[in-house]
Formats: structure tokens, sequence, C-alpha cells
């Protein structure tokens, strides 16, 4: 006897339809799964039989073979529990229907028939819906995240049992409602505050230009000076995320099996800090079946690398393309898969291996070689995509013990946003959003100076040894600057300040 049910997978950080075919026939009580699926997938039929005992219903001792289709394509996960375990139940006559077309089963089945929670339910629950199949049933630790998609009716179900019972219609179900704009106000409260970092005015300043602008960051200070402090600050003055921002981010973290139990929507920012001694795979994807890096689950974000020489220098190279492209593409034999990765970096470094160069307190134990062979570790190619990079000095023992307190997140954050909000309009119909994605092109039309900057900027690049490399970076930064004064034009001022933000070219580089 044949009985289908339909389950789901997902590939890269969209789903696709899996129908599961299960067969009964007599023989020797084998149990075979095909359609290429993984380890965990033919695990399945030990759970799904102890399951089956364990509920008070019989198990049937024949030949079973189950097809995953499309046969071509590798199953992998344990996910497809549920979907089997009911299609050998739908042989058996347990379950009242013959046709479960209009439903769509997820869960991984512990041995008492327990249901537990999938990955990448956001994305299986926009394609059930794409695909018009009304009811989606999967674990209750999925529901809120499932429910975000409107016109899908999604069950949260405990446990096998129940699952027949919702089938048989034996008693009532309702099905998951959330709201949505709560859910993402809810979400949306950070637990820190740029009002707590005491001092590094000219840092905090230096952070406004570049959220506003969506420039890249580093920060170059001695240990203590409060720069880990600052990045885990700079989602707060971001601009708040849209429901669509929300909706992409959530895919990425749900599909990297990353996102918290009972959290149905990602409401702020991600701010992802690897450690130093993390792989290329690690941070741009990767794996047999490739999954989001880092640099993935930071889009929309920000993602910070602290001790930025510390990391290997394939490491580093690897986030060129994600950099520019706002995407990474990963490819291997059997497949090539594409995720988003467009975020804002911020990293931080000492200015020296000791890390007291041009400290006035502490004298640094560093040569001017050694000195350079360490800054010199940031290859040029990655430092042409940091557009700001700012000294940091140790905190003042009287700055830390002033009881005045900064600026909030929240009043930067307006700032930010009113300085976004220009940079939109300007940009309608040119495929950019901020001025850190000015093109050459786009910067002769929207970044023209006057005489006096023109010689203002000259002077810098002889006077201070400013690299080639700059001219443009401070160009785009100066537009930002402007954009936070409200001002049409670049002005001798914002060059002023875009110039201050060059300390490797100043100090170290040159």
């Amino acid at each position: 006897m044949l009985f289908k049910t339909f389950s789901a997978a997902v590939f890269g950080i969209d789903a696709y339809l899996v129908e599961v075919e299960v067969d009964i026939s007599a023989g020797n009580a084998n149990f075979m799964t095909v359609g290429l699926p993984d380890a965990a997938v033919r695990e399945s039929r030990e759970r799904i039989k102890s399951a089956i005992k364990n509920c008070g219903l019989d198990f049937p001792f024949q030949n079973i073979t189950v097809n995953l289709a499309p046969a071509d394509v590798k199953k992998e996960g344990s996910g497809f529990d549920l979907s089997i375990a009911l299609g050998i139940l739908g042989t058996t006559g347990v379950l009242l229907k013959p046709d479960l077309k209009d439903y769509l089963f997820l869960g991984e089945l512990a041995l008492d028939g327990g249901l537990r929670p999938i990955k990448g339910a956001l994305s299986i629950a926009g394609m059930v819906r794409h695909k018009g199949i009304r009811k989606l049933v999967l674990p209750r630790e999925n529901a809120r995240e499932a429910a975000v998609v409107q016109e899908v009716e999604v069950y949260a179900m405990r446990s096998l049992p129940e699952v027949i019972d919702l089938v048989n219609e034996t008693r009532p179900f309702a099905p998951a409602k959330v709201n949505t704009a709560e859910m993402l106000a809810a979400a949306s409260q950070y637990p820190v505050d740029f009002r707590d970092v005491k001092g590094q005015m000219h840092a905090k300043r230096a952070i406004e230009v570049a959220t506003a602008g969506g420039h890249n960051i580093l920060m170059i200070g001695p240990p203590g000076a409060g720069k880990t402090m600052l990045a885990k600050r700079i989602p707060t003055i971001l601009p708040p995320l849209t429901f669509e921002e929300a909706i992409q981010t959530t895919k990425i973290h749900s599909v990297a099996g990353v996102l918290e139990p009972g959290l149905g929507l990602v409401g702020t920012r991600p701010y992802r800090s690897p450690h130093h001694t993390i792989s290329d795979a690690g941070l741009i994807g990767g794996g047999a079946v490739p999954r989001p890096g880092e640099v993935s689950l930071a889009h929309n974000g920000v993602l910070f690398l602290d001790e930025l020489p510390e990391f290997q220098r394939n490491v580093l190279e690897v986030m060129r393309q994600p950099l520019e492209d706002g995407t990474v593409t990963i490819a291997r034999a059997a497949m090539s898969l594409t995720f988003p990765s467009r975020f804002m970096l911020a990293a931080a470094m000492n200015p020296c291996p000791c890390g007291f160069f041009n400290d006035p307190s502490r004298e640094c134990t560093c040569t001017p070689p050694q000195i350079q062979r360490y800054v010199s570790k940031i290859s040029g190619p990655l430092l042409d995509r940091i557009d700001i990079h700012i000294d940091m000095p140790a905190v003042k023992y009287r700055e830390l013990r002033d009881d005045a307190s900064g600026e909030g997140s929240d009043q930067i954050r307006a700032r930010v946003i009113s300085a976004r909000d220009r940079q939109l309009r300007r940009y309608q119909g040119e495929k950019i959003y901020c001025n850190a994605q000015l093109s050459p092109r786009q910067m002769r039309k929207y970044c023209n100076i006057s005489a006096e900057c023109e010689r203002l900027l000259e002077s810098a690049m002889t006077r201070l040894g400013l690299s080639a490399r700059a001219h443009d970076r401070i160009l785009k930064v100066s537009r930002t600057i402007a954009d936070l004064d409200g001002a049409e034009s670049i002005g001798v001022p914002h060059i002023s300040e875009a110039i201050q933000y060059r300390s490797l070219d100043r100090n170290y580089w040159a």
C-alpha cells in the first residue's frame, strides 16, 4: 500500500518541497529510505520505530520503502521524521484521511513521540504559502517564527499523537497567531547604550559618521581604551530594522540554527564578533552542504573583528568579495549557493605588538620595523574597503569618574536616520543606498567640492603624507559629514574632519 505526505528542506536560505512516499509490502521487515538521504535521515527509521511503539501504536513488520522526492537532491537533517511516521501510519489505517495534500509536516521525533524543533521554519513557511499549501504542522518551538508568514495556518504540535488527532479531526486545534508589529517592537530593544561609554568623544563622533554613511571603520588604540565597548553599541544607533530586513535576517539565523528559542523574529541589528582563530569557512560559510558564515549572520548589522592583525591573512582576504558585493557565493562540485552579506565592518587593533605606541603614559618596547610588520598584516586591498580609521587613546581617570552622562543612543540614532534619509532621496534610481557605496562616476556627480576645498585636500595629500587610496575615502566621508550637518554641498569643515579619520595613512601605513 502507498501513502504520500509532504515535507520540506532548506537549500541555502530558501526552502523546497519534498514529497514523502511510503510503500509497505510483504517481506522480512526491511526499512529502506531512498532519495539521497544523509546519515541523519537514514537513522530516522530507529527514531520513528520507537516513537510509534511508545505512543501505543502498532508498527508494521513488513518491508517499508520511503522515497524522498525529488530523488536527485541530497536530503539532510531530522526534519522528515514526522512526515515519514505519518506516511507509515497512513498505510496501516491509523489516519482517517486518504489524502494529506493540504498539509505539510515538519519535526524531529523523540523516542517517546515528542516533537523537537527544526531549522529554517521561516523559509519553509514562505515556500508553503508560495505552493498554495494551506496548513503547516511543526513543533511548537518553531510556531512563532513560521506564523510570521500570513495566509498559512500554522499548527504548533507537542507530540505525534497530537498530530494524529489534528489530521483525524478528533479534537479541535487553533492555528498559531502572532502580531508581527508587536513582535518586532518587542524584539527591538537593545541592552546597551552609548550613554554607558565614558570619554572617547572623538571616537563616538567617528562612529556616528560611519553609521550615517555606511562606512567601515577601524579603531586603533591600546588595550582597555574601550574599542570593544564602543563596537557593541554600534547597532543601537543604526536605523531600526524594517520588516523586510527582519524577515531576511531571521531566515539566515534560522537556517544556521542560531535563532534564539521562542524568538519569532529578529528585531535588532545583528552584532557578530568572531574570535581571531576563526577559519575562512567559518567566516564566509562552507561545509559539504554550505551553511551561512559570520559575514552572512551579520547581514543588515555589524561584523566586529577584534585584534584585526591577529586574523590569518587568508581569512581576511576572503572578506573582499562580500565587502564589495554584499553577497558571498560558495561553490561546490554539486551546487553553488549565494548568501546575502551586506554588513558594516567594525575592526579594532593595537597600534603595535605591545599595544602602547603613541601612549603618553606607557613606554612602547617595539622597534619601528616591528610596528611596520604588525600594521602591514592588513593588506592594501582590505584597507581600501575601510573608509575611516581613528586613534583611540586610553581613557583618563577623570573621564572615568565623571558623573555627567553623554548622549544616548536614541539621540545619535535620530541624526543618523536623518542623514540616511537624505542619502536615500539623493540616490533614487542609482541602485545605491548610502555614501559608502558611491562609485567613481557617482562621486564625480555627487561629491563636487569648491576651489578652497581642493586646496585643502591637496595640502593634506602632500604635507600629511596621505596615500592615494585616501583621496576617494575622504570625499565619501566628507559627503556623509555634510549630510549630518544638513548641508547640500561639501565644505571646508567637512573635508577637515574627514582628513582626521585617516590615522593609518598619517601615522602607521606611510
